[in-house]
């Protein structure tokens, strides 16, 4: 049933906060969508930006003075000093012995790594072989004086404390073992005709065998090499030998004489380059 004009009107008011400004019309407002579009479009934007930088060289990193300088103010080594180059080794020997490295500090400390793998290889504990290494290595202006230290340090006293016979043999039954690992070389002072390289060792020592009283060991040293440029090669002119460092020796099983044996005989060694 209607109601009259004469009834009194009810009228309900709203919370000024819930009370519109605005006509309803039935369409939504477009700022919050034209908002929302502009975020998604610059989203978007930095996203691609983000994809076409990426792989391009630092900029720090792409000068080596720059590089450099950040390293040494952190007080960490350029990662060029510790990282392999990927250069490639040299393709000639003589007597067995990597030559011909290239004229830079690279092949200083290539020339290095091969030479010392050599000085501590077990052809040295022979007088004949021993010759001809330091013959190979050595530059010629300071030869006898090379030849002499090292026969002086390789006495019959000495050879026999590794269980050889004077002739540098092992008894019969065994295989004496003397193998170098370069694990990393730094040059500490480079001139153009001249180079002080130190190559961080570890190495394999003693006599494999069932009966052997003197069994392989590891050893760690750090063997510092001076070399002379010659015109065609590095040439090594002194040379001098410490301790360490060595790591925290692990808890690991060792092998038998035999494998130590069938090791030695089955693994090659390596060429190096820096």
């Amino acid at each position: 049933m209607p109601l009259s004009d004469d009834q009194p009107h009810t009228r309900t008011r709203l919370p000024v906060a819930e009370q519109s400004t605005h006509p309803v019309n039935g369409r939504q407002a477009r700022p919050l969508r034209t908002l929302l579009t502009v975020i998604g479009v610059v989203t978007l934007l930095v996203l691609a930006i983000s994809i076409a930088n990426r792989g391009k060289p630092d900029p720090a990193k792409a000068g080596s003075a720059t590089g450099s300088d950040h390293a040494s103010a952190a007080g960490e080594p350029a990662p060029a000093n510790t990282a392999a180059t990927g250069q490639q080794p040299v393709t000639t020997t003589a007597n067995g012995i990597a030559n011909g490295f290239p004229h830079s500090d690279q092949g200083a400390q290539s020339a290095a790594a091969n030479y010392a793998v050599a000085l501590g290889s077990a052809d040295m504990f022979r007088t004949d072989t021993r010759h001809t290494i330091v013959t190979t290595l050595a530059d010629p202006t300071v030869l006898p004086q090379l030849q002499s230290r090292l026969d002086q340090a390789f006495t019959p006293e000495t050879i026999a404390h590794f269980g050889l016979d004077a002739q540098g043999k092992a008894p019969k039954g065994q295989t004496f073992v003397s193998r170098i690992v370069p694990v990393g070389t730094r040059t500490t002072n480079q001139a153009d005709t001249a180079t002080r390289v130190e190559v961080w060792c570890t190495g394999l020592y003693g006599l494999a065998g069932e009966t052997s009283t003197n069994p392989v060991s590891q050893d760690w040293y750090t063997l510092t090499l001076t070399m002379r440029w010659t015109g065609s090669d590095w040439k090594l002119t002194d040379f001098t030998r410490k301790a360490g460092p060595a790591p925290v020796p692990g808890d690991q099983q060792a092998a038998t004489a035999k494998e130590i044996t069938d090791a030695v005989q089955q693994f090659g060694g390596f060429r190096y380059a820096r």
